[in-house]
């Protein structure tokens, strides 16, 4: 994930971010042979579900100039209790809740709809709540629809690949800190026109220049200036960690350290698995059938990763995590990447899709590169083979509300 977290969808190859229980650090750790890579997993078979169809939306409700959720347009949907929700996932929303509350009294909601004090009644009474999940998001909040509330939610998960603290024999994959000399540049502080954009890049010279891209920092442009932090014994296999935002590396003496997005190089990101299909190298967009023509045509394979620019630097994580846009712990099952324009970072959503699996509570604590406009979510599946499963070929379409304190809601949509 992120700190910001860089999620990008995996059945599309567009999106990422994780979690887990920290293992301490392993020790020095001799040379070994590494693990070979595992077999792709297959893909979960998936849960078919029938969607609540969205709310109709008269035209006149739709601003000209969409820019975020309130511009789209909000309509009050159906009575939070009359919502099919299943109770664990509603109590691990709950949780994420509580987690987020003070975030959410204190962040700036891009997304036009609220302002922190309208969270302070759910925010306090989360506190000591001992009923039900359902029941307290039926007291305390309202459903509304962001435009025309048509949602398209991929999978992201924790991967777990074999690395090392060392580079040795079979471990050769630098995995790079943020480099001192990439600088983040706020445009907004030079033109007023410029608001809410910034750049990264590096200076030589006179000159602000972009970044080394993916080709040249594989090819060791950063090499031999103490960045490594770790070794990943696979290049597809860090390759899709990258995608992810954050993972574990399993080291040769069976202990786990796991790292976090810190930073990236400031490419635009390319999503290979639409490159490669329109290309015809593959039918299938998912994960696994990428790394399937990956493993199988290495130079090749090489070649398509490198047309991705874009590359992420780490962390070492030694606290709860992965982190997500908040700064808190996303949980698999629980939390879900959003764009922060249409839906308030820290808000309950509730989705209803054509997959069962993503269906219910969730609660938006993360944020993604490809995540962008209304009804657009990432839903997080947490570690280990079956988060792997879900979510790499997650592709699921259907309708999504957003709960909101009632208070906000009155003042969004006044009573007729």
């Amino acid at each position: 994930m992120k700190s910001p977290a860089i999620a990008l969808a995996l059945s599309t190859l567009l999106l990422s971010a994780c979690s887990g229980t920290i293992i301490p650090k392993g020790g020095t750790v001799s040379p070994s042979t590494p693990p070979a890579p595992t077999a792709p997993d297959v893909a979960a078979k998936p849960i078919p579900s029938t969607p609540v169809a969205p709310i109709a939306v008269s035209a006149t409700t739709q601003a000209t100039e969409v820019v975020n959720a309130l511009s789209a347009g909000v309509v009050r949907g159906p009575a939070i209790a009359e919502l099919a929700s299943d109770a664990r996932k509603a109590n691990l929303a709950l949780a994420s809740f509580r987690t987020s509350c003070p975030g959410l009294l204190k962040r700036t909601d891009n997304s036009g709809l609220t302002q922190g004090s309208d969270w302070q009644e759910a925010c306090d009474a989360v506190k000591t709540w001992s009923g039900d999940a359902i029941s307290f998001f039926a007291t305390y909040f309202d459903a509304v629809q962001v435009g025309e509330g048509k949602a398209f939610v991929t999978g992201y998960f924790e991967p777990e690949i074999a690395g090392s603290r060392t580079k040795q024999p079979g471990y050769d994959v630098a995995i790079y800190k943020r480099p001192p000399d990439l600088i983040d540049v706020d445009l907004g502080l030079f033109s007023d026109d410029l608001k809410g954009k910034s750049i990264r890049g590096k200076v030589q010279g006179t000159k602000f220049i972009p970044y080394d891209e993916r080709a040249a920092i594989v090819d060791g442009s950063l090499a031999g200036r103490g960045l490594e932090i770790a070794w990943a014994a696979d290049p597809v296999d860090f390759f899709f960690l990258q995608i992810q935002g954050s993972g574990r590396l399993r080291l040769p003496d069976g202990g786990v350290m796991r790292i976090g997005y810190e930073s990236q190089n400031g490419r635009g990101y390319t999503g290979i698995g639409r490159l490669m299909k329109d290309r015809g190298l593959i039918t299938d967009g998912s994960m696994q059938g990428i790394v399937k023509y990956l493993r199988e045509n290495p130079e090749e394979g090489k070649k398509i990763m490198n047309e991705n620019k874009s590359f992420v630097f780490f962390r070492e994580l030694t606290g709860a995590g992965p982190l997500g846009a908040m700064g808190y712990p996303v949980v698999g099952e629980a939390s879900v990447a959003v764009d922060p324009r249409y839906v308030p970072l820290g808000a309950p959503v509730w989705l209803s899709l054509d997959r069962a699996e993503p269906n219910g509570i969730w609660v938006a604590q993360d944020t993604g590169g490809a995540i962008k406009g209304a009804n657009r979510f990432d839903s997080f599946w947490g570690a280990g083979d079956r988060a792997r499963a879900i979510a790499g070929g997650m592709s699921a379409r259907g309708s999504a509300l957003i709960f909101l304190p009632k208070a906000t809601v009155a003042r969004l949509i006044p009573a007729q």
